[in-house]
């Protein structure tokens, strides 16, 4: 190994010897062939930043580090865009002095964000899953359709970890509890580059921890909480996932821009967790420092202060690290860190191959990037992420079928109600309408008439999804669930870029009631008398409190990408068994806020605390299923944990029902007493099990000390002695009685805070 790294060394210092500025300069940018300068853009100040873009062999004479987005954005079918991206290649490789070709980036959130390519469930939705390997599995499928059109890094995973569901990116996310987030946010990075693809965590750090959960917001965030909350996702995704680049966040801490962030990109990302990979800028957040945070006053000062930060890569274009060298009041600092990071881009181009000899870019094909292999997946995904949120009177699964079914809601007959703000169909599409969604998509109504194909089904929207209904809509779809022996009312989120969605990027909430006159219609269907199923398909958790009840059955879905409405009619028809739990809490009330359950004994409800009750509805972790699960206290192998320790802790679940059926066997702490307040309880591990009728297994969870580590008085991360109190269930809401767990020994200090939960699950005779 000593031999290999000394190699690829010297190979990139002779590289270095022989550049000169403007070809050092040349690696630490990118080059959008997105020409768009005014009329209809995606983001704001997108015009602004893209004027003056020049022509690809005009921006890349001296070279290129990136290439944006060739796949992603103008619509191109697969051969076509592998041309385009060949072109681009061997004009560097053949056309420049030095011949080094760039690393090619796309978005990769939901699948591949290009034209054709399979939709899958958002982030949200593997998080229900609680699947390790299902995520790895996913990312490794759109990895390796990445790798086979020749792109070599993705930027993805999100996390973010969500601290407040107005946030128009919760759907981005993997829910509200850091220990989820980590393992399953590693999981999709290992699957990810298993295939090739250089993983790109974001958004580093806080960016969901926005004011107000507005989009860009400050964050107001103390210490504890960044090291506690939001950073062990980023490191376990590079300690133990190996992620290859880090994007930072567009918010400022405590009044310091993300990108001009040293602390965070330097000294906490590099030198405290040993990351060897490249920062990448999120889109023109350089030059936001100038434009948006004015902490720079021209472009070269923007550009100056993210790379003393730690930045290496200046995404989507280059500007202001072209201009380095203007006015730069110490030359010196500056080109010894630019040759840092162009060692960082040129170690990744090494190892991604680009500086093979007799390198050639992939000849265009025509790849498939919707196969039966990826729907085959997607399929699987978004039938384990489905949350079977309440069943009061045991209506599903419709064994029996309706002979009439009503589908009413803005949802019911939109196939764009199941997608992302990051696919394609959504991302981009709607400034090409004659492509319609660019990839074979039903809707719940389609699906629902294909797996109850002998029952009459009537579809009426109802409402639109913000605009107040035309006179009549409501009443037309109360006439149709009145005449329905059952009514599915599709309600929910469109997902939309910056105000044309209900979710996604910049499409913020002002509350958690459901959008627009959804609420409205919901009452009026289900004063109908008929049984209703709630079928909320969303970005982000609606308040469902005043449907408790009412509602023969509330079924959540969160955006569950193009396999979703045949997921959801089979879950329905009972062909499968919903097994989905809550990675964040189902509100009761709109306007109470926050409700993440992770707070300290002050951010709960408590005995007259407040008139504003924040009890959720439904809990993190709840999931219902067909079958009941009898899950049993958790039995800690010994009563003391040395505080250096570590210990296995058992956990039986049985399947007491009558049919086959997975749950969520959840594994909780709580420290009673700490020098700092700290959460009433915490998920310490998880594992899904599936199980016959009458089944059982023993869940053995594999738990070390430092999983109570904390950030203490003195700002350093420990691990004290005491009582830990721990109990298991299906959620935080459901959980057993408390079993003492005595930790003993010193007060230790800790060096890092990620530190997985490893399980194991053996069966049990019954």
């Amino acid at each position: 190994m000593s031999v290999d790294i000394e190699t690829t060394t010297e190979r990139i210092e002779q590289l270095l010897s022989r550049m000169t500025w403007e070809e050092k300069l040349a690696q630490l940018g990118s080059h959008w062939n997105d020409r768009r300068t005014g009329g209809e853009i995606i983001a704001p100040m997108q015009d602004v930043m893209g004027a003056g873009r020049p022509e690809f062999t005009a921006a890349a004479r001296h070279g290129m580090g990136h290439l944006t987005r060739r796949f992603g954005t103008t619509p191109v079918q697969p051969r076509d865009g592998m041309a385009v991206a060949r072109e681009d290649q061997l004009f560097l490789r053949d056309s420049t002095r030095l011949g080094i070709p760039a690393i090619l980036h796309e978005e990769c959130l939901t699948g591949l964000t290009t034209l054709g390519a399979t939709v899958y469930p958002t982030p949200l939705a593997w998080a229900a899953t609680f699947d390790r390997d299902l995520v790895r599995e996913t990312a490794a499928a759109i990895g390796a359709d990445m790798r086979a059109l020749g792109v070599h890094q993705g930027l993805a995973p999100v996390l973010d970890v969500t601290t407040d569901y107005r946030w128009g990116r919760v759907e981005e996310t993997l829910g509200e509890d850091p220990f989820v987030v980590a393992t399953l946010g590693t999981a999709f990075v290992q699957g990810l580059q298993s295939a090739g693809v250089i993983a790109t965590l974001k958004h580093f750090a806080g960016h969901a921890s926005s004011r107000g959960g507005r989009n860009h917001a400050p964050v107001a965030m103390g210490e504890r909480d960044l090291r506690d909350l939001v950073l062990p996702p980023f490191e376990m995704a590079v300690r133990i996932g190996g992620a290859g680049s880090v994007m930072n966040s567009y918010t400022e801490t405590d009044r310091v821009p993300a990108a001009a962030d040293r602390r965070l990109l330097t000294d906490i990302l590099r030198g405290e967790w040993g990351f060897e990979g490249t920062v990448v800028s999120d889109y023109w957040a350089v030059a936001f420092l100038k434009a948006k945070h004015r902490v720079a006053a021209t472009v070269a000062d923007a550009g100056r202060l993210a790379l003393h930060a730690g930045m290496d890569v200046e995404l989507p274009d280059t500007a202001a690290f072209a201009a380095l060298a203007v006015d730069d009041p110490d030359p010196e600092r500056t080109a010894a860190e630019v040759d840092e990071a162009v060692r960082r881009v040129l170690r990744q181009k090494l190892a991604l191959g680009l500086l093979d000899d007799g390198w050639e870019p992939p000849e265009p094909a025509d790849v498939d990037l919707d196969s039966e292999r990826n729907r085959g997946i997607a399929r699987r995904l978004a039938e384990r992420s489905v949350v079977l949120l309440d069943n009061p009177r045991d209506l599903l699964p419709l064994d029996v079928p309706p002979a009439r079914i009503a589908v009413v809601g803005p949802g019911a007959d939109d196939p764009r109600v199941l997608m992302g703000a990051y696919s394609y169909p959504i991302h981009v599409l709607p400034r090409h309408p004659e492509l319609g969604l660019g990839i074979d998509a039903e809707s719940i109504a389609d699906a629902v008439r294909r797996r109850f194909d002998d029952a009459e089904v009537s579809v009426v929207p109802g409402v639109p999804l913000v605009e107040p209904p035309a006179d009549g809509e409501i009443e037309r779809a109360v006439d149709a669930a009145a005449a329905a022996d059952v009514a599915i009312a599709v309600v929910g989120d469109r997902a939309g870029m910056f105000g044309k969605g209900t979710s996604g990027e910049g499409s913020d909430a002002p509350g958690l009631d459901l959008p627009g006159h959804q609420g409205r219609l919901a009452d009026a269907v289900l004063a109908t008398g008929t049984p209703v199923i709630l079928l909320v398909v969303s970005g982000r958790p609606y308040a469902l409190g005043r449907y408790v009840g009412r509602a023969a059955a509330i079924v959540q879905a969160f955006f569950p990408g193009v396999e979703g409405p045949a997921a959801i009619a089979g879950i329905l028809a009972g062909d499968t068994a919903p097994s989905g739990h809550l990675p964040v809490q189902i509100p009761r009330h709109a306007d109470a806020l926050p409700h993440t359950y992770l707070a300290p004994p002050l951010g709960q409800d408590g005995d007259r605390i407040s008139s504003l009750s924040i009890a959720a509805a439904f809990p993190f972790g709840h999931g219902l299923s067909y079958t009941s699960f009898e899950v049993g206290t958790p039995e800690p192998a010994a009563s003391d944990l040395p505080t250096d320790g570590r210990t296995s802790v058992a956990v039986t679940v049985r399947n007491t029902g009558g049919r086959r059926g997975a749950t969520v066997v959840q594994l909780y702490a709580s420290d009673p007493v700490a020098q700092v307040t700290r959460p009433v309880v915490q998920l310490l591990g998880y594992a899904r099990v599936e199980l016959d009728p009458g089944a059982a297994a023993r869940v053995h969870f594999d738990v070390h000390a430092d999983r109570f580590s904390f950030v203490g008085l003195e700002g350093r991360r420990v691990v004290e002695p005491g009582d830990i109190l721990l109990s298991s269930g299906r959620s935080v809401g459901d959980r057993s009685a408390e079993v003492l767990l005595r930790l003993a020994g010193p007060t230790r200090r800790v060096e890092h805070a990620v530190l997985d939960t490893p399980t194991r699950v053996e069966g049990v005779d019954a």
